[in-house]
């Protein structure tokens, strides 16, 4: 459970540090701060890939 947790963070911010990127270079148009974006992508992309390297899977016995 916790690596699939993982997965989907890691997944949600890189999706998030590309349209913030994009956002913040003036080719997309998001409709909230791109800079905003960035913070919670770097945040979530850090905390998925520490989940997915530090945490064992739980629903293994």
């Amino acid at each position: 459970m916790i690596k699939i947790l993982g997965f989907i963070l890691t997944i949600a911010g890189a999706i998030s540090l590309v349209m913030g990127i994009l956002g913040v270079f003036g080719s997309m148009d998001i409709g909230m701060s791109p800079w905003a974006l960035i913070i919670l992508g770097v945040i979530f992309f850090i905390a998925g890939i520490g989940l997915l390297k530090n945490r064992k899977d739980t629903d293994q016995t």
